[in-house]
């Protein structure tokens, strides 16, 4: 059986908006966090850096570059001694559809600055994981990505599959990122992976970064200064104990050890992403188990609708095409 998890205080598994700031990033979640091991990220802003450009360094880790706002310009050196340039696009906001995005092999060494043109220099993710598998660098286009229409109603929510089993190939690494419309629930029934129970479950370590925006229609005091939140909530399982209720904003950061997750609200006024980062130490593939008393949810949806706000994309934030 998977060994049990046991740290359960809100400081070890919730970061407020840049409690993880380091060395020029707003956002580092690495190895050096107690309890932490299969999975990373990493946030900043590339208009920050002077021009400079933020360094990651090589090592046996492998990486998806993810621009979050505007475009990125990576120059990575692989453990060959080739050096690629790779512009990525980008998109004006995490609510303006799937973004191209970069997989970083196991080895190699890049620079990330801001493009300064087209969508702006902006801000970028990148998520980690361990890795000793050399698989090939390689550019995903924002055309390649799937996009999931998942649940109905209430429960309605929208996936973008950047880097997942069925788009890329790599040892480890997991990376997906939801829309959540204003008033709806995601990650919902709670659910659990942190046992390896071959066909049935996988053991995944995750990561929730969130951000928020005016949903489109929402009243002008929902702005800037309206310091909206959302919900996210986590329960212990028989191997992991956990205890989560927060109130998220925009930069925070839930770390998931296991335990049953779910559901994260979007609040009634503003829409509601989050990028995701999943890895472990079994096979790569994403595996569930649902809560026992919410089991029962999943067969509802077939009498709903699914909401009539998806598919989701707009061109700003607040504004709708």
């Amino acid at each position: 059986m998977t060994e049990r998890t046991t740290a359960t205080t809100h400081e070890t598994w919730f970061h407020p908006r840049a409690s993880l700031a380091r060395d020029g990033w707003d956002v580092v979640v690495d190895a050096s966090l107690d309890g932490w091991q299969h999975t990373g990220l990493r946030v900043a802003a590339l208009d920050a850096v002077d021009g400079t450009g933020l360094e990651l360094p090589a090592g046996e880790v492998e990486r998806l570059v993810v621009p979050l706002e505007g475009g990125c310009l990576v120059r990575t050196l692989t453990e060959d001694g080739t050096v690629h340039e790779v512009e990525l696009e980008g998109r004006v906001s995490v609510f303006d559809g799937p973004t191209d995005c970069l997989y970083l092999p196991v080895g190699a060494s890049a620079t990330l600055t801001g493009t300064g043109s087209g969508t702006g220099s902006g801000r970028v993710a990148v998520a980690e994981a361990p890795a000793t598998t050399r698989h090939p660098l390689r550019r995903i286009g924002r055309d390649e990505v799937p996009v999931e229409l998942r649940g109905r109603g209430r429960a309605s929510r929208q996936v973008h599959d950047l880097g997942t089993p069925a788009v890329l190939d790599a040892e480890r690494l997991i990376v997906c990122e939801v829309v959540t419309p204003a008033g709806n629930w995601s990650s919902y029934p709670p659910h659990k992976h942190d046992e390896e129970l071959p066909g049935h479950e996988s053991q995944l370590e995750e990561i929730y970064y969130f951000e928020l925006a005016p949903a489109p229609g929402a009243p002008e005091a929902a702005g800037e200064a309206a310091a909206p939140y959302g919900l996210f909530s986590a329960a212990s399982s028989a191997v992991t104990e956990i205890e989560l209720d927060e109130r998220v904003r925009d930069g925070d950061v839930a770390l998931v050890p296991g335990g049953f997750h779910g559901p994260a609200v979007a609040p009634p006024t503003h829409d509601l992403y989050y990028l995701n980062v999943m890895a472990g130490p079994g096979d790569r593939v994403w595996r569930i188990t649902d809560e026992p008393a919410h089991r029962w949810v999943r067969e509802s949806w077939q009498h709903e609708a699914a909401d009539d706000r998806l598919p989701y994309i707009r061109t700003t934030k607040g504004a709708r095409p």
